[in-house]
């Protein structure tokens, strides 16, 4: 399927799903977060969708492989900060739950991209 942009890919609309919802769970947090898990799991979360948008605009196949496997990063970042907040007492079950499934999404089909991307291996001559 051809994308005329990124905002066509599925596993963006969820990242920058993911991003939002990050932002609606940290509004409440102590403003004594705000320079520490704030900070760091807003920007971690909104850079998963801002990498596919830049991987989306590289124009070969290893570029474009760079900026997915940073959104992937990204999303591994986010996720281990959503466990902290939760293992603070931050954030309940319930609220980590969709967001956790959705990162876990994103993962999947990042790697499928990435798997797709990937340049095949010369198969090695045997000799004669």
């Amino acid at each position: 399927m051809a994308f005329t942009g990124f905002e066509d890919m599925n596993v963006w609309k969820t990242a920058m799903s993911v991003a939002t919802s990050v932002f609606e769970i940290t509004v409440p947090l102590p403003r004594s977060e705000d320079y520490g898990l704030t900070s760091q799991i807003r920007r971690s979360a909104l850079s998963i969708s801002a990498n596919i948008a830049e991987g989306f605009g590289r124009s070969s196949s290893l570029d474009k492989i760079k900026f997915y496997i940073y959104s992937r990063g990204s999303a591994f970042e986010t996720k281990n900060h959503l466990i902290y907040g939760k293992r603070v007492a931050y954030f309940n079950e319930k609220e980590i739950q969709e967001i956790s499934n959705n990162i876990d999404s994103i993962i999947f089909e990042l790697n499928k991209i990435i798997k797709v991307l990937k340049p095949q291996s010369q198969p090695q001559s045997q000799p004669q």
